[in-house]
């Protein structure tokens, strides 16, 4: 009877320690990725091309601009370490509402086209229309809004909905057809054409710093808005018919998410130019962490993606000195394998 009684709580101590391993795990993994952020931080201002001694690097950070070593940290490495956080932040949450509400592991800006629709507008704005930088914002959220909603139109014209595969296909065919046409803008448009091709690159050298805290106002309003999101965006993951059932309306959520998620990587385009494929990784590594719930996927991966963007901006510099190799190319270069393995698990799962 003893060894019956030893059996039968042998399953519910079991839960308790997977429930006990859940609830270390949502506390230990932020932490331990806010430990990385802040690695990540300091070396995208202490790391360069040019080598600066620890000393330097410190009594730059607090001190007049009266050396090069000032000059260099307060003038290059502080605002583009901005312009990784602002960008990674914004790349990673706008992938993690695209793929909770579309309830598809391949949506992301890439995939989608929204990064190359946002490009394409601000290309089409500055560079060809001569429209002020400030309208950058703007034009790369109507951009990104436009092709987001081409790839769906497309994506949806199968018999099998918005199926993985066709979703990434429609957004690959979007940005194929957006990338010929901003390179067509810039044949034409020659004097611009170095410079917006650096940009269009993805790199992080020479943000403006001044450009940058006007638009934090509207990051925080994309992170409130996407943290008011993670419970619907919980019920959704059950079903439209279980979603309508705990009283949310399946429709207003995937709207309200995408708006939402152009804005964000519209963003991140304005600050650093179309960053490839981090929108995708961030979500899939912080559900790995953390699980499925979308707060703690929303905290991890808005950690996960200034890690990932810094730590490709970093070894780009130093890769190949004196000349740099942009973020957004490490990014694709990390990002297309991921790809092709997310996609050839879910269509063997479909």
């Amino acid at each position: 009877m003893t060894s019956t009684l030893t059996t039968a709580g042998a399953p519910g101590r079991d839960r308790a320690r997977l429930a006990a391993f859940a609830r270390t795990r949502l506390v230990a993994a932020p932490v331990l990725l806010a430990v990385l952020v802040a690695i990540a931080i300091w070396l995208s201002i202490a790391v360069g091309s040019v080598f600066l001694p620890l000393s330097d690097v410190i009594a730059a950070l607090g001190g007049a601009r009266t050396n090069d070593a000032h000059l260099i940290v307060q003038d290059l490495r502080i605002p583009r370490t901005v312009a990784g956080v602002v960008a990674g932040v914004c790349l990673a949450v706008a992938g993690v509402l695209l793929q909770g509400s579309t309830r598809n592991p391949l949506a992301s800006p890439t995939l989608l086209g929204i990064t190359s629709g946002a490009g394409f507008a601000v290309v089409i704005g500055v560079a060809l229309l001569g429209l002020p930088s400030t309208w950058a914002v703007g034009l790369a959220f109507v951009g990104g809004a436009g092709a987001a909603s081409l790839a769906l139109a497309l994506a949806g014209t199968g018999r099998d909905g918005l199926s993985p595969l066709r979703l990434a296909l429609s957004g690959a065919l979007v940005s194929l057809l957006l990338s010929a046409w901003t390179q067509a803008v810039l044949a034409l448009n020659e004097a611009d054409a170095d410079e917006v091709r650096h940009w269009l690159a993805g790199s992080l050298a020479g943000r403006d710093a001044a450009a940058i805290p006007p638009l934090l106002p509207l990051l925080a309003v994309g992170l409130v808005a996407a943290v008011l999101l993670a419970r619907p965006l919980d019920a959704l993951a059950l079903g439209d018919e279980a979603a309508i059932g705990l009283g949310q309306r399946p429709g207003r959520i995937r709207v309200v998410s995408g708006l939402t998620a152009v804005a964000l990587a519209a963003l991140a385009v304005s600050v650093a130019g179309p960053i490839a494929f981090l929108g995708l990784i961030a979500p899939h590594i912080a559900r790995f962490l953390v699980g499925g719930r979308h707060l703690p996927v929303l905290l991890a991966s808005a950690l996960i993606g200034p890690a990932l963007l810094l730590g490709a901006d970093i070894v780009g510099r130093i890769v190949a000195p004196p000349s740099e190799v942009q973020a957004g190319v490490l990014t694709a270069m990390i990002g297309a394998p991921i790809l092709i393995r997310i996609a050839t698990r879910a269509r063997s799962v479909s």
